[in-house]
């Protein structure tokens, strides 16, 4: 589906925000290749730079390290929702970001400020005009605080747990695992404050819905606000789609 320039998808800005697990990725990519848009996750760009970082034998841990090669990976993403890709200097790194070496050491490396700082950049080059779907912590925030629509996806532990577990390839004995990881990885998140919605967003909780009813739901935050309306739920500051 392709959008012709006049159109009021065809430049629109799409902030989705929320913690692990929550599916953000999957709705994101399924609003965008719904809607015509192009999609970004910005997420596999910091384990983009993670990977690096260890295939440099750089020590993750230390911030100063990590900040000295912040600016040199060559980091490109890809914005085709049925198939986004990211390279590392040249290199396809789609499977190897989403291996548990790196997932281990993404929440220290996104932490570091001139990575950050870095991938902000980039991350608002991508966006220029719009038509776009962009995911991650702080979207709505501090990467794209104008966009039109924002969103706020979250679950519950459980239903996080069990769908991070299933995306991993893990067994049931694993789900444990899984949620003490996303744990921990809400601790860290607390304490940058990415776990909030951002003032103006509408809070979706994907607990008892399909992947296919959240879809539904926020393409349809995304039209109303193309348009220029006001979603259904939405109250004032946040508002709950459920």
């Amino acid at each position: 589906m392709s959008l012709p320039s006049p159109h009021p998808l065809s430049r629109i800005v799409v902030a989705v925000d929320g913690p692990s697990g929550s599916g953000k990725s999957s709705v994101s990519r399924g609003v965008a290749a719904r809607l015509g848009l192009r999609y970004l996750d910005t997420g596999a760009q910091y384990r983009a730079v993670t990977y690096w970082m260890l295939q440099n034998k750089v020590d993750v841990e230390d911030p100063q390290a990590v900040a000295a090669d912040a600016g040199t990976p060559a980091i490109v993403s890809g914005t085709d929702p049925a198939a986004p890709a990211i390279t590392v200097d040249g290199e396809d790194v789609a499977a190897a970001i989403r291996e548990a070496e790196v997932t281990a050491a993404v929440s220290a490396v996104a932490a570091v400020p001139a990575v950050r700082a870095r991938l902000i950049a980039l991350q608002r080059e991508i966006i220029g005009a719009g038509g776009i779907v962009v995911e991650g912590r702080d979207i709505a925030s501090v990467v794209a605080p104008d966009a039109a629509a924002k969103v706020f996806l979250t679950a519950s532990e459980d239903a996080r747990a069990h769908r991070r577990n299933a995306e991993d390839g893990g067994g049931a004995g694993t789900v444990a695992a899984t949620r003490d990881a996303l744990t921990r990885r809400d601790d860290v998140d607390n304490r940058t404050n990415t776990l909030a919605a951002a003032p103006g967003a509408t809070v979706v909780d994907a607990t008892e819905l399909t992947l296919e009813q959240v879809i539904d739901t926020v393409a349809g935050i995304v039209v109303h606000a193309a348009e220029g309306a006001v979603p259904p739920g939405r109250s004032q500051g946040v508002g709950l789609s459920r």
